[in-house]
C-alpha cells in the first residue's frame, strides 16, 4: 500500500494519502479529487550499532547529501 503526497488544486492543502488498488485520493480538507502529485523524499532505516552512523546519510527532509539538517544550511560553493 503506497503512500503518496499530494497538493489539492482547489484549496492548496498538502497531505499524504494511503492509496489502495484503483482508488483515487481525495483532499481531506475540501474533498476535491483535483490533486497534484508531489515528489516524495523517503527514508531508509538500516540496522546500526551506533547513532553516529545515522548522521552520515542524506537529509530526511530534503534529501541533501550533506546530511540531516543540511537544508537549513547555506550553500557552500
Amino acid at each position: 500500500m503506497p503512500i503518496y503526497e499530494y497538493t489539492c488544486k482547489d484549496c492548496s492543502h498538502e497531505f499524504e494519502a494511503l492509496v489502495y488498488g484503483n482508488q483515487k485520493a481525495e483532499c481531506p480538507k475540501c474533498h476535491s479529487k483535483r490533486l497534484a502529485p508531489q515528489l516524495s523524499v523517503f527514508a531508509v532505516a538500516a540496522k546500526s550499532g551506533s547513532s553516529a552512523d545515522a548522521a552520515t546519510g542524506a537529509c530526511g527532509s530534503c534529501g541533501d547529501p550533506r546530511g540531516p539538517g543540511a537544508c537549513s544550511l547555506p550553500d557552500v560553493d
